[in-house]
């Protein structure tokens, strides 16, 4: 079953960089999990200064540019996980936290991770 998992912190993470460490351990457990299927796909999101929302509320469309002040937290990134079980994924997503918070001081955030719906089955 696939999992779409969210990193959700403060934007003020976005603007300052990981320690190097940091980026070497997380670069090393992705080349693991790309290998052993656990990871499908993954990316991290830039600040949302040049992003946008599009919302429909009322019945009426908005568009909305960034940044996103009124945001307690952004996703700052993103990963398409796999496994056989719950139990599976819920060991790499915590894995994947664990590493922010051994490595990375400070860091605060959350990862959401959902079973993905496939409409082909």
């Amino acid at each position: 079953m696939k999992y779409l998992a969210f990193v959700r912190h403060p934007e003020s993470f976005r603007n300052s960089q990981p320690p190097p460490g940091f980026m070497e351990a997380m670069g090393k457990f992705i080349d693991q999990c790309r290998r052993d299927g656990s990871l499908v796909d993954t990316g991290g999101l830039l600040a949302s200064n040049d992003g946008f929302r599009v919302r429909v509320s009322g019945g009426q469309l908005s568009v909305t540019d960034g940044p996103f002040s009124e945001s307690k937290e952004i996703i700052g990134g993103w990963a398409i996980l796999q496994g056989t079980t719950k139990a599976d994924v819920m060991r790499v997503s915590t894995a994947f936290m664990e590493l922010h918070r051994a490595l990375w001081p400070g860091f605060e955030g959350e990862s959401e991770v959902r079973a993905m719906f496939d409409p082909m089955h």
